[in-house]
């Protein structure tokens, strides 16, 4: 069953859309990609989730990714 989400897929896609085009903007390589969005969300994890929440979400937000990975050559 697919989850609900409190935000509108508007407002997701239009952040998506804006932090692509601040790594287009600045050409950014993939591996450099994926390294600084992974220091954003460990920032987020470590500033915004209490100390007894970070090991849970974080394996939360790790399944979550993997779980949306393809794999094929779709995108």
């Amino acid at each position: 069953m697919p989850q609900q989400s409190r935000y509108s897929d508007e407002h997701v896609e239009q952040l998506l859309s804006e932090l692509a085009q601040v790594l287009e903007k600045h050409q950014t390589p993939t591996d450099l990609s994926l390294m600084v969005l992974g220091n954003m969300v460990t920032n987020l994890i470590n500033t915004s989730v209490s100390s007894a929440q970070r090991q849970a979400i974080a394996r939360s937000f790790a399944q979550a990714l993997q779980s949306s990975i393809h794999e094929d050559s779709k995108y």
